[in-house]
């Protein structure tokens, strides 16, 4: 032993294995929990909602960056419990395993404050109401700098300071100012409308932004999304004994052309979930135009057993027992809702009878039920796949059989390798050798499409599609370096933007003056509207500041753009050509002439194909010639 000990030493093999620093593992935890100012605003907030606390104020310096503090006054902490609270996965809520399938609380893996602790500079002072005195605790980089005695009121006040200080490299990956408040505003918004019975408010900079009396849920909701949805919501409410749904819908006319205010909780919880959005989109079906999204705020509330929370580190994402069931309480608790309210013919509307007879509605969910239910095949096919059915994404739907218009043609095995590139290079090549006839009128069908005579068929183009490609070639020049020219408005318009969209636009405000926009800040909530885009006619600048804000907030794609290049997007999708639109031969000839200037005329930003061709030779063999 000895020897073979003597030789490894002689050949320099040495042990490499070794367990990382306490404060270096803090660090790396603390990056799953913290990721920006909005991430402990976040914890925060939640941990003063689970001490009880009926009043709640946010103080936010530059961004959080400086800091994020939180002010309670619920039960406060013990001296040892406040020294405990910033350990790893120290909790109070639980003691077994079976206590995470009953969690009721907001937050509850112990990892919030031990995580800000470990990438900020923390204070903190607690008091509960039998004590004379409170506990003050300073720690820096995981470590107690000081603990003493100290006067408080009954509460909690917790401040992060200088967030990053010890990791430079993340810090620099922190957005700007007003984007980093917007994260923070969304946050705020989302805990502040989950529990309208507590009073909060938040300061940025010394300035009050929001500040919410506590009250019913009707008035938090117009208290943070506007006055003008107070006569525009519907109630919804349905309780069993599997779930109960409640909270308001908008009525139609509040329907945006992006997904707007929509908001979904789920025993008091935030969450995110196509699947619900969907069932609600569902039940306003022929009611709403179908490129138009519904604004909702709905809670449903349910046995925590039959909810997994832990899917996700943030919590927003979270998998049903059944979700099928799910969807189908949801879809019929808002058709019934619409009906109540006459905004939907009632015949129409009532809740499925078939969902209302089921067990899980009906009868009381039992222990021998659910056994049943979680042996069988279905319910495996669901937990496996984590959702009932996969809702396929409409554009990739409607790109399905455009291709098959598209003649085939010879390729190399290199170009076959990549079919999306050659198909791409082949439309260049292709639209390079194409001419409109001169002298020979266009034709406009269905308000839609043009029919272009060409030299060896006829073109088919989307009008919306062209003028869409159109706009972002020029928008993408302007946002990069040829500012578009604005006109100056006679009567600027004023426009009220509050909350997480005030800070997106002030963020937004330099590159909309590239596109030719000139929006100025009165103040934190009131904006004006001095010029427009020079090709633009005045009239309607104020719809369109805040089409392009939703647009932008709830831009979806696979790739990550810059945030230029995302409202350049937005701006060519509102400005285009609408489908429905009558066109005079002039402005077709215009669109078509300006579709193959472009340096791809044939797709739009997102892949769509802007027009169809048809060769002489292809309309031959259809007619068997």
């Amino acid at each position: 032993m000895l020897f073979l000990q003597t030789l490894l030493n002689f050949q320099g093999v040495t042990d490499i294995i070794h367990l990382l620093p306490d404060n270096i593992a803090n660090q790396i935890a603390a990056g799953e929990v913290i990721q920006r100012p909005a991430s402990a605003v976040k914890e925060l907030l939640e941990n003063a909602v689970d001490a009880g606390a009926t009043t709640i104020k946010l103080l936010i310096t530059d961004a959080g960056k400086a800091l994020v503090q939180v002010i309670d006054d619920g039960k406060g902490m013990s001296e040892t419990d406040a020294r405990m609270s910033f350990e790893r996965h120290a909790t109070s809520k639980i003691n077994h395993i079976e206590d995470l399938f009953r969690i009721k609380t907001m937050g509850f893996r112990g990892e919030a404050l031990a995580s800000i602790a470990a990438v900020a500079q923390v204070e903190m002072k607690t008091k509960r109401a039998d004590e004379a005195l409170g506990s003050f605790i300073e720690i820096e980089n995981s470590q107690v700098i000081m603990q003493e005695p100290c006067a408080f009121q009954t509460g909690t006040s917790i401040s992060m300071k200088n967030l990053f200080f010890n990791v430079p490299a993340r810090r620099n990956f922190l957005k700007s100012n007003a984007a980093e408040m917007r994260h923070i505003v969304e946050e705020f918004i989302r805990v502040a409308m989950a529990f309208p019975n507590v009073f909060f408010s938040l300061t940025s900079n010394g300035q009050e932004v929001f500040h919410l009396d506590a009250g019913s849920l009707k008035q938090r909701i117009v208290q943070i999304l506007g006055s003008q949805y107070n006569a525009k919501l519907v109630s919804v409410n349905e309780e069993t004994d599997y779930l109960n749904i409640y909270g308001f819908v908008g009525k139609p006319e509040t329907a945006r052309k992006t997904r707007g205010d929509q908001y979904f909780f789920v025993n008091n919880r935030f969450i995110k979930s196509a699947y619900l959005n969907h069932a609600v989109n569902s039940a306003f079906d022929e009611m709403i135009a179908k490129d138009s999204f519904p604004s909702y705020v709905l809670y449903i509330d349910l046995d925590p057993s039959v909810v997994d929370i832990n899917v996700h580190p943030t919590k927003q994402e979270i998998k049903f027992e059944d979700e099928k069931i799910i969807y189908a309480f949801v879809q019929a608790a808002v058709k019934h809702a619409l009906a109540q309210f006459s905004i939907a013919p009632s015949l129409d509307f009532t809740l499925n009878a078939d969902i209302q007879s089921l067990d899980a509605i009906s009868k009381p969910f039992t222990t021998d039920k659910r056994d049943a239910a979680s042996g069988s095949n279905l319910f495996k096919t669901f937990t496996q796949s984590n959702q009932a059915h996969f809702i396929e994404a409409t554009d990739k739907i409607e790109l399905k059989s455009w291709k098959s218009f598209y003649e085939s043609s010879g390729m190399s095995g290199a170009e076959q390798s990549n079919p999306a590139e050659s198909q791409q290079l082949l439309h260049k090549e292709q639209s390079k050798q194409l001419r409109v006839l001169p002298d020979t009128n266009l034709l406009q069908l269905h308000n839609t499409y043009i029919i272009a005579s060409t030299n060896s068929g006829f073109l088919l183009v989307h009008q919306q599609l062209a003028h869409e490609r159109v706009l972002y070639e020029r928008y993408s020049i302007a946002a990069h370096g040829q500012q578009m020219p604005t006109q100056q408005s006679l009567f600027p318009v004023e426009l009220e933007i509050i909350g997480a969209d005030a800070a997106l636009l002030k963020d937004l405000l330099p590159d909309l003056l590239t596109i030719g926009y000139q929006v100025e800040s009165k103040n934190d909530q009131i904006f004006v509207i001095q010029g427009i885009p020079a090709d633009i006619l005045p009239g309607n600048e104020k719809h369109a500041i805040e089409l392009l804000i939703e647009q932008f907030k709830h831009f979806s794609s696979d790739i990550k753009f810059s945030k230029r290049e995302k409202l350049v997007r937005c701006m060519s999708r509102q400005q285009a050509i609408k489908a429905g639109q009558s066109l005079s031969q002039k402005e077709m000839l215009t669109l078509v002439e300006d579709l193959f200037t472009c340096g791809s005329p044939n797709i739009t930003p997102t892949g769509s194909p802007t027009y169809l061709e048809f060769k002489e030779d292809y309309l031959d063999r259809m007619f068997g010639r």
